[in-house]
């Protein structure tokens, strides 16, 4: 299938490792230009200086961190600068710490609600207006299985994750009129960084070794196994494409089946 991503200009956020890599190089795959954003300026040059050598699509990069509040000014910039406009925008925030409910304490609630969903909302508003004058966009929000099933000590993710929800449904009715849609991603196990950390946490708060966790984990999973970045990347890589072009408001879940609800 072409999913007429060739030349088409996007912006994948925390791209610097995991899933957003995933997806960055999964679209210039398919010829688009990537620009790619994180707080590790050495990961994200060598990175685009990798998807540059494969020769398929283009990325340039830029460091910028979701907890600086001149980050949306930021990006902004170097879309104009670095891709001269934007045709799909990915947004991908990473995980804040794990936690139960009653830990949250008001300042780091505040603290992950700017950067994992006022910002997220803030860019998508400013970068609107060119997808609807273009008749084309693309907006894809990464978000977490525990939107649909609340996942045990990520009472935070949970909390923050789910905001978002609502804000993607609403959004997507409104521009889905000028050839824009706004879908939400979300991941179950898919073997990364992120989930190394969390498994280690985990085995921590229950005394138990790592490898235990992990079996109990991949045995909760009909597929038997953990999720592959490449697996979500194409996943997200289509829900950014042309021919999907009559889809939106929905979430997709990558899960190996994991998640027991309909």
């Amino acid at each position: 299938m072409d999913l007429g991503l060739a030349g088409k200009r996007a912006l994948v956020l925390a791209s610097s490792r995991g899933l957003g890599l995933g997806i960055a190089r999964a679209l210039a795959d398919e010829g688009a230009h990537v620009l790619l954003c994180g707080r590790s300026g050495d990961k994200l040059k060598a990175n685009a200086e990798a998807i540059n050598a494969a020769g398929k699509g283009k990325a340039d990069w830029v460091e910028a961190d979701l907890a600086d509040a001149h980050f949306v000014d930021a990006m902004l910039k170097a879309v104009h600068e670095k891709l001269g406009g934007i045709d799909i925008l990915v947004n991908n925030t990473g995980g804040p710490t794990p936690g139960m409910a009653e830990e949250m304490d008001a300042e780091k609630l505040y603290n992950f609600f700017q950067s994992m969903v006022v910002r997220v909302i803030t860019l998508t508003n400013a970068l609107l207006p060119l997808m609807k004058t273009q008749g084309f966009g693309r907006v894809l929000t990464v978000a977490s299985s525990g939107v649909f099933e609340p996942i045990p000590n990520l009472a935070l993710s949970n909390t923050l994750r789910g905001a978002l929800v609502g804000w993607n449904k609403t959004l997507s009715a409104e521009v889905a009129s000028y050839g824009v849609t706004s879908n939400m991603i979300l991941p179950g196990r898919i073997h990364t960084d992120r989930i190394d950390e969390l498994d280690g946490a985990n085995a921590k708060r229950q005394g138990k070794p790592i490898e235990e966790i992990r079996a109990a984990s991949v045995k909760s999973i009909p597929a038997g196994r953990l999720g592959k970045v490449e697996e979500f990347a194409a996943a997200a890589a289509f829900l950014c494409s042309v021919p999907a072009s009559y889809v939106t408001g929905t979430m997709l879940r990558v899960d190996g089946g994991a998640s027991k609800s309909i």
